[in-house]
């Protein structure tokens, strides 16, 4: 039994078995959460296109959104493809700068910069003046004009193709939506992404002020935007774990959904193959003991994993903690094993 695509409206649940899972091993998972992972919000686990296990805790039910964090990214690298799909964009070695002609300078310090692709945005290896995992996150934040600050951050020290993770660089790629299509990433996400796949639309949420909850504490509601209107490009989206679980499922189906082409079969397979630094297009990459899974990662436990050979999506949410335990070891304990055939 197997879903030829994702679920038109509605998901349907099946039984494990009925998909050959051993319903004895997930049921283990609800346990373990309590127990060893209390900020755990919902957990959502789809085999063949329907959901064999789904439990809220905390309080949280199915209906809720949770601030994503960095799952935020791969949702932009999503928007992106589409982008160039539709011929929004050229292609992915389109320069950076291309999309923002006010900004070019012709200096000679700026050579580096005019060189800097969308490909190097999207695999954080574009150089920036910050050590590695010490961006200055919150000093973009209290900037007038985010894009402009990070414009002239962007390809200053380092050398491009080394990896970097940049938060900053992932707001770039949601500007160059906007500036391609039009509309901010929200927008172009509903029309485009969202709504096709039976998701909620994500609403226009006034920002009332740029400090910590509004940008990304219990405040965060919709897409969080900055002062020009951008939607955030590296975190600040709201999704609830089975609406995060259709995004999965698209990319597990190789970009089809109800047998409409969503994102395209090659953007996918580029943007989830293995490399060194087991990074794709804003996809973290994954292979241990011959299970490939690429994962959309963001702070707190915020997960959704997909597991293309074995047709698995599981998805995560969870509430904001500083060091969270690894959820790769909660699937490797609970859910890989339960897959018989």
């Amino acid at each position: 039994m197997k879903r030829s695509d994702g679920p038109a409206t509605e998901w349907q649940f099946a039984e494990p078995e009925t998909l050959g899972m051993n319903p004895k091993q997930l049921w283990q998972l609800d346990a373990k959460i309590k127990s060893e992972y209390s900020n755990i919000n919902g957990i959502v686990v789809v085999r063949k296109g329907y959901i064999v296990f789904e439990s809220y805790y905390n309080g949280y039910g199915p209906e809720d959104p949770h601030h994503a964090a960095s799952v935020t990214k791969s949702i932009i690298s999503a928007l992106i493809g589409i982008a160039i799909d539709a011929g929004y964009i050229k292609h992915v070695d389109q320069k950076v700068l291309d999309f923002f002609p006010e900004y070019v300078s012709n200096a000679i310090a700026d050579q580096q910069k005019q060189e800097i692709t969308i490909r190097h945005l999207l695999t954080m290896t574009a150089p920036y003046p910050f050590e590695d995992w010490h961006e200055p996150l919150d000093k973009m934040c209290m900037q007038p004009n985010w894009v402009k600050y990070t414009l002239a951050m962007l390809g200053e020290k380092g050398k491009i193709g080394a990896f970097k993770y940049s938060t900053a660089g992932a707001h770039l790629l949601s500007a160059i939506i906007t500036r391609s299509t039009g509309q901010s990433a929200r927008e172009f996400a509903n029309e485009h992404l969202f709504s096709p796949l039976g998701m909620k639309e994500i609403p226009d949420h006034e920002m009332k002020s740029y400090g910590f909850e509004d940008l990304f504490g219990k405040d965060v509601k919709g897409w969080v935007k900055d002062p020009q209107g951008h939607s955030t490009g590296g975190w600040g989206l709201t999704l609830t774990p089975r609406d995060m679980a259709r995004f999965g499922l698209l990319y597990v189906n190789n970009g089809i959904w109800n047998n409409h082409p969503i994102v395209s079969k090659t953007w996918i397979h580029e943007s989830t193959s293995m490399n060194p630094n087991k990074y794709g297009y804003l996809w973290w990459l994954r292979e241990e003991d011959g299970v490939f899974a690429y994962l959309a990662m963001g702070d707190g436990g915020n997960v959704i994993c997909c597991i293309p050979k074995k047709d698995l999506v599981i998805t995560i949410a969870s509430q904001f903690n500083i060091h969270p335990r690894d959820r790769w070891t909660l699937i490797q304990e609970c859910i890989l094993p339960a897959v018989i055939h």
